[in-house]
């Protein structure tokens, strides 16, 4: 089994709903963090996002993760257009273990986790010790954050 770790976001509808069946469809979840109202970062002409994150312990691949995350975000309405733009729901494949992936479609820890707040917060509030590989500890980067 390998702990990964899976944002979640949602910024149109009843996000505190949506973000509760996203994580009630997910299989193998053992934690939630705290979920947290965040300003929109990329196009910030749009509401609020609810944030948080989850642990989940999978057997499943990397790759096999990522296409259930993407079920799940169809099943729930999420239809993608303008990157960065208003979702119904948002499920990112943040950490897979302490692996590094670079496939296309795929990449491994998430490329942008080390800059943004609204995912490390909710990933210290679940493992005040974890890392990113190749990047440190998520409470130190979260201190060099301004």
């Amino acid at each position: 089994m390998t702990r990964a770790y899976i944002g979640v976001g949602a910024n149109l509808g009843d996000r505190e709903a949506t973000i509760r069946a996203a994580l009630g469809a997910l299989p193998g979840v053992v934690a939630v963090s705290a979920l947290r109202e965040t300003d929109p970062v990329g196009v910030v002409d749009q509401p609020p996002f609810l944030n948080g994150a989850a642990v989940v312990e999978t057997d499943l691949a990397a790759r096999e993760l990522l296409e259930t995350l993407l079920a799940v975000e169809r099943e729930l309405g999420r239809e993608r257009g303008e990157r960065w733009g208003p979702r119904t729901i948002d499920l990112d494949l943040l950490l897979y273990g302490d692996e590094t992936i670079d496939e296309p479609g795929l990449t491994v820890p998430h490329p942008r986790l080390h800059e943004r707040r609204f995912a490390l917060e909710p990933l210290l509030d679940l493992d005040p010790e974890l890392a990113i590989p190749a990047r440190g500890r998520v409470a130190d980067l979260l201190a060099g954050l301004h």
